[in-house]
């Protein structure tokens, strides 16, 4: 794994996934373990994308017959792998990381703080709107505004322009102003 992690092999995908399933077979320190030195090991978007979301999937906790406090444990482990990724390339692991974190008010909230650190410098508007709609199915609908805000400055459009990729996002963002009031509206 250390070997094809500067160098990308066309199977390190499935040698990520098969790394996982052994560590599920030996158990939850095994588990534990590759999520503490996950950087040695995985890119971030495969220690978010594969690791961390088999960690937390109910079948691996069925499998391993944990109880509430190594659940629990193991879930800490994976949040945490999630918003170091998601630190070091938010880009590609931000809305992983705000889905491993949703049962983790602090977590989620810290999550969610990266995306808007990140939102000004390293995000495009695209990865931005996805994530605000995210948030509005989430039930957050002014964190979906002030990112759709976020993305529509990194936006830039001509008025005869009606065939971009972004004119969808851009009306999903001035719906969701309208609902929000008249000032959000007026504002986007």
């Amino acid at each position: 794994m250390r070997m094809t992690l500067s160098t990308l092999n066309w199977r390190r995908r499935e040698m990520v996934r098969w790394l996982v399933t052994c560590a599920t077979e030996v158990g939850v320190y095994a588990l534990d373990s590759i999520m503490q030195n996950w950087f040695t090991l995985f890119t971030p978007t495969e220690a978010t994308s594969i690791v961390a979301t088999t960690v937390m999937s109910n079948s691996t906790i069925v499998r391993l017959h944990l109880d509430c406090h190594q659940q629990e444990k193991l879930a800490g482990s994976a949040r945490t792998l999630a918003l170091q990724c998601a630190m070091k390339d938010p880009q590609n692991c931000a809305l992983s990381a705000l889905t491993l974190c949703e049962k983790d008010h602090i977590a989620f909230e810290t999550a969610y703080q990266i995306v808007l650190d990140a939102a000004t410098t390293s995000m495009s508007y695209s990865q931005l709107f996805t994530i605000a709609r995210y948030m509005e199915h989430r039930g957050y609908p002014m964190r979906a505004y002030k990112l759709a805000t976020l993305a529509m400055t990194h936006l830039n459009l001509s008025y005869n322009q009606d065939t971009h990729p972004a004119i969808n996002d851009v009306l999903w963002a001035c719906a969701l102003s309208h609902s929000l009031g008249k000032n959000e509206l007026a504002a986007i």
